[in-house]
C-alpha cells in the first residue's frame, strides 16, 4: 500500500519557493505545491534565538519518491540546512490517485 506525504519547507523569498516548487512538480517529485506567506517564524538556529518572516512550501509526494524530493530540495534550496519535514497524509481516494500516477518515475 502506498503512503502519501506532505513534505514541508521554507524560504526567505517567495520566488524561491516558487522556483523550488516548480522544479519539483516538473520533476514528477511532487504532485503539487502550495506556496503560503509570508509566514512568521520564531526558531533556534547555531545556538542562537531568531525570528523573521518566511514563505512556506508544501508538496505531496509518496514514501517511494520522497528520497529524491528530499535531495532535490537539499540541493536547491538557499539555505545550507534548511527544515525538511515530511508527514504521512490521508485523503478522498481519488486525490490520492492523482498524487500516485502523477509521481511514478
Amino acid at each position: 500500500m502506498t503512503e502519501f506525504l506532505q513534505v514541508s519547507t521554507a524560504t526567505p523569498e517567495r520566488e524561491q519557493a516558487i522556483e523550488l516548487a516548480k522544479g519539483a512538480v516538473k520533476g514528477r517529485l511532487a504532485a503539487g505545491s502550495q506556496i503560503i506567506g509570508p509566514v512568521a517564524s520564531v526558531f533556534w538556529h547555531l545556538g542562537e534565538f531568531g525570528e523573521g518572516e518566511e514563505w512556506r512550501l508544501l508538496l505531496t509526494t509518496t514514501s517511494d519518491r520522497y528520497p529524491e524530493l528530499e535531495a532535490y530540495l537539499l540541493k536547491n534550496h538557499p539555505w545550507d540546512n534548511p527544515e525538511v519535514i515530511a508527514a504521512p497524509i490521508h485523503g478522498a481516494q481519488r486525490c490520492m490517485k492523482w498524487i500516485e500516477d502523477t509521481v511514478q518515475s
